[in-house]
Formats: structure tokens, C-alpha cells, sequence
């Protein structure tokens, strides 16, 4: 009985409970006091709703009365239940957003504890659809991040186990969210022009961007911990990032790509994970949406950590490079990220130049056929390949190559056989050509004829006759041997349209005389015409 009554009577706060930390970063129940007005104020907002202010996870729970000694037994994550409840019902009227006392305005010893309450403040996300709401408060916590900004920039002692949680809990908190649906969401890949469509911008960017510069110094900062940060930049953490990557913000993604490098220069442990994440999002890219915003950023992110590769190659490399970089040509939408993708490509054929065969044989797999814009920057890819191409890669690649190529000379879009004459202005490409000219030339020998005879662009006719000059001057007898090689086949082919005319003009014959001897006589000349074709032919 005593000691119920005893129960009831309200305990006297202890002292260990209202100091600041002690240094390292931990904060304890008594610190979330300077963001509301009074701990009553606190108790009544407790229970109470959002009223558009909401926690980065979009939700917020109950406390229970116990609640403080839980927080109090768990010396990792002091007071943030209640500080981030508490800040959620400020917009009911029953709480104030209030700015915390600047770093100038403390002592030493207690700016760890009042960093980590302004970061605990930062966790308050604001609705920015509606930009008359909440301006004092949005302009509070601006101003705040601003300050803790400064601080991670200047601080010169090793951060915490404590701090580091609360900077990512902050982090988290702000730029983990629902990414808005976009305008194309609806739409089949078919329908989906990135280049047409205008990119939706981040109306949380003022907030947003200093977030995301608060986590960029945490990251890059020699007071960072690998060792300790990896607990809390983990895979979950990386993993969220690398989903935001589909932004239509491209500053955003700006961000992104920076931050992720460095992490992966500062966490070894992190770098598979990291890599096969983004091979995850390349696969379902190309093989089921085709529809992505930042795979431009991840290939630039890429093309910096393949250059650091180390020689010779893992089997993981080169699997990456035929399963992932390679089918990334085949998208409609590659102009969007193509020069990243070039580079990528182009670097794994300067680390192993064993890799050029399969690097070609890939782009002629993924060729467009009706795609001229498309076709022109594959032209530039492949001059990129073959600079970096050696003589027994190139032989083994020639024929199927340079079949290729000869369509591209005779394409009637200008810009094709243009640039794929270019090819011939490369030393390294044309000493390879005249290498490998008894291949070669027999190939292409009839489209550089007939563009010479009759293309209908002047340019690319003065080009078709460099490039011929450049073989006869090579070997004449070749040269000359192909030339007569195609004069016959030119009679042969005449002969052949001749003979299939005259066919035609039989059957027109047939089928004009069958008219008069019968109404079904027509069908009847059908089969007698086919016997006709087989027996001229």
C-alpha cells in the first residue's frame, strides 16, 4: 500500500538526467528542452497528431510512460523518441519550433551535446507543397543545417559512435523519402522520351541540398571513423541512397554521385555491395522498364572506379562489362547517357585489350537499324574501341565488323556515311585497315563504288574518293582485282533484272490471255506462271 502511494508521488529529476554529455556526443532526456517552451508543453504534444509537420519515416507512434527510462537504458540513441514526437505535434499550436543558441554562443564542452541537439532538430520535415506554410519554422531549420554545416567542416576531434548515428538518423530523416510519381510513370517505354519530357524539380531543395552537404563533409571528413561509421552507413543505408539516383532533380543526383564516391573510396567493405546494387538497377533498366533518370550519374560514378581497377581483371569486371554495359546499348533512350557509357566501355578495352573483340561483336549485337541519330553515335563509340584496339583483336573482328560498316557507307542519311567514312582520318583505324586490306576491301569495295558513282551528298562523295585513293595507293593490284570483281557482278546483277522482267511481262502475258478463255482462268495461270519463274530460274 506504501508503496503504491510512493508511486504515485512525481519523482525529482536527478542530475545525471539534466546535464549535457559528457564530450563524447551522447545526449541525455533533459537536452530536447531547449526546442520546446516547457515540459508540459512537451507532455500535451505527445499524443497528439502531425498537423503538417511529419518524421522522416512518415509516421510516429505513441509513447509509452516509460519511455524515458527505455531512452535513458539505451545510451546510443538518448531522447530521440520523444524529441521527434514532440517536434511533430508543433503544428497543432501546441509547441514552438524554436532556434537552438548558436556554436559562438556556448562553451566548448557543450557544443558535441548542442550539435547533436540541432541535428535532432533537423529531423522535422516540412511539406513544401504548400510554400505559405510554415515559413518561420523552415527558415529555423535552413539556418540551422547552415550551422551544422560549418561545424562538421571545422571540427578537429574524431566524431563519436553517438554523433555519427545522429547525423545519419538526421540524413535519413530528410532524404529518404517516396519519390514523386513522375509524368512518364503511366506511359509504355515505347511512348518514353526522356529528352522531351521536362524534368520535375525538388520543391524541398532548400533544404534538401544542405542535407545532403552535411552528409557529403561527414563522409569526406578525416574525423570520420570508417570503423565505427560502417554501423551506420551500412547496406541498408547505401542502398536507399542509390535508389534516389531516379530523381527527376538532377542537382540531386549531382549529390548523389559525389556522395557515393565517396563512400566507396572511404568504406572497401561497402564496394561489392555497391557494385552489384547498381548492376541491379541497370538489369531492370534494360530488361523491364527502360526507365530511369540518373543512369547517366551511375555510369560517371562507374567510369572513375573502373579506371582504379586493378590489373588483371576480375572475372566480376568483365562479367559486368558483357551482362551490364554492353546491353546498355540497347535501350531507345541511350543518347540520354551514351558518352557515360562510351567512356566505361572504352576503359575496359584500355585495361585488357583482349576485351576489344568482345566489346565490338556487343555493339554490333545492339546495332540500330532505323535509329540514323542512334547509328551515328555508335560510329563514334566503335572509333573509341578501335583506337584502343590491337592487330589480333581487330582480325578477329574484321569481316563481321566491316559488313557492318559498308552499310553504313551506302546509308542514305548523310550523317552515317560521313561519319563512317571519318573512321579513315584515324591513323591508328587506317594503318589497322591497310593491315588487314585483303579482308577489307572486297567488303567494302561496292558501297565505296557506288557512293562514288552516285551519292546524292556532295561531301560524302569527296570523302568516298580519299578513302579509295587510300587503297589503290595501298595495292594497286588489289584494288584493281576488286574493281573487276565488281564490274561482273554489276553484269551478272543486270542480267539477273532483265531476266526477272522479262519473266514479270510473261506472266502479265499469260494472265491478259487467260481473261478471255474463262472468269477462273486467271487462277489457273497462278500455278502455270510459278512453273514459268521455276523453269527461267
Amino acid at each position: 500500500m506504501i508503496k503504491q502511494i510512493l508511486g504515485k508521488i512525481p519523482r525529482k529529476p536527478s542530475k545525471s538526467s539534466e546535464r549535457d554529455s559528457n564530450g563524447d556526443g551522447e545526449l541525455v532526456n533533459g537536452s530536447s528542452n531547449s526546442v520546446l517552451k516547457s515540459n508540459s508543453t512537451f507532455s500535451k504534444s505527445s499524443s497528439s497528431g502531425s498537423g503538417g509537420l511529419y518524421s522522416g519515416n512518415g509516421s510516429s507512434a505513441p509513447l509509452s510512460k516509460n519511455s524515458n527510462k527505455t531512452n535513458q537504458a539505451k545510451k546510443l540513441i538518448p531522447a530521440i523518441g520523444p524529441h521527434v514526437g514532440s517536434i511533430m505535434a508543433l503544428g497543432n499550436g501546441n509547441g514552438v519550433y524554436e532556434a537552438l543558441p548558436g556554436f559562438r554562443d556556448v562553451s566548448s564542452s557543450e557544443k558535441a551535446n548542442l550539435f547533436i541537439r540541432k541535428l535532432n532538430m533537423c529531423c522535422v520535415v516540412f511539406d513544401f507543397n504548400d510554400p505559405s506554410k510554415h515559413l518561420k519554422e523552415k527558415d529555423i531549420k535552413r539556418q540551422t543545417l547552415l550551422e551544422l554545416v560549418d561545424y562538421v567542416s571545422a571540427v578537429n576531434s574524431k566524431f563519436s559512435e553517438a554523433t555519427m548515428q545522429e547525423i545519419t538518423k538526421m540524413a535519413a530523416a530528410n532524404l529518404f523519402r517516396t519519390l514523386p510519381c513522375s509524368n512518364h510513370d503511366g506511359k509504355l517505354a515505347e511512348a518514353y522520351d526522356p529528352e522531351e519530357e521536362e524534368p520535375a524539380l525538388e520543391p524541398a531543395w532548400s533544404h534538401l541540398q544542405i542535407v545532403y552537404e552535411v552528409l557529403y563533409r561527414f563522409v569526406a571528413s578525416p574525423e570520420t571513423d570508417a570503423k565505427l561509421a560502417k554501423r551506420y552507413i551500412d547496406h541498408s543505408f547505401v542502398l536507399r541512397l542509390i535508389d534516389l539516383f531516379d530523381s527527376e532533380d538532377q542537382r540531386e543526383r549531382e549529390y548523389l554521385k559525389t556522395i557515393l564516391h565517396r563512400i566507396y573510396g572511404k568504406f572497401m567493405v561497402h564496394r561489392p555491395f555497391i557494385r552489384k546494387a547498381i548492376n541491379n538497377v541497370f538489369y531492370q533498366f534494360i530488361f523491364e522498364t527502360e526507365k530511369h533518370n540518373g543512369i547517366a550519374e551511375m555510369l560517371e560514378f562507374l567510369g572513375s572506379i573502373i579506371n582504379g581497377f586493378a590489373l588483371p581483371l576480375k572475372e566480376e569486371h568483365k562479367l559486368f562489362l558483357i551482362r551490364a554495359l554492353i546491353p546498355l546499348h540497347k535501350p531507345k533512350c541511350v543518347s540520354m547517357y551514351h558518352q557515360q557509357l562510351s567512356y566505361c566501355v572504352t576503359q575496359f578495352v584500355e585495361k585488357d585489350v583482349k576485351l576489344a573483340d568482345t566489346v565490338i561483336r556487343g555493339l554490333l549485337k545492339y546495332w540500330p537499324v532505323t535509329n540514323s541519330a542512334k547509328e551515328v553515335m555508335f560510329l563514334g563509340e566503335l572509333e573509341e574501341v578501335l583506337e584502343a584496339t590491337q592487330a589480333a583483336e581487330f582480325q578477329k573482328c574484321a569481316v563481321g565488323l566491316f559488313r557492318q560498316i559498308a552499310r553504313c557507307l551506302t546509308s542514305l542519311h548523310f550523317q552515317v556515311a560521313e561519319r563512317a567514312l571519318f573512321l579513315w582520318n584515324n591513323d591508328h583505324i587506317r594503318n589497322l585497315i591497310i593491315q588487314n586490306c585483303k579482308v577489307i576491301l572486297p567488303i567494302i569495295f561496292p558501297a565505296l563504288e557506288k557512293n562514288a558513282r552516285g551519292h546524292w551528298n556532295q561531301a560524302v562523295q569527296s570523302l568516298t574518293l580519299n578513302v579509295r585513293k587510300i587503297f589503290s595507293d595501298a595495292d594497286q593490284t588489289l584494288f584493281d582485282e576488286c574493281m573487276i570483281k565488281f564490274q561482273e557482278d554489276e553484269i551478272n546483277e543486270r542480267e539477273k533484272q532483265e531476266k526477272r522482267e522479262s519473266t514479270w511481262k510473261n506472266l502479265e502475258d499469260v494472265a491478259i490471255a487467260s481473261t478471255y478463255l474463262s472468269n477462273e482462268a486467271v487462277l489457273a495461270s497462278k500455278f502455270a506462271s510459278v512453273a514459268t519463274v521455276q523453269n527461267n530460274y
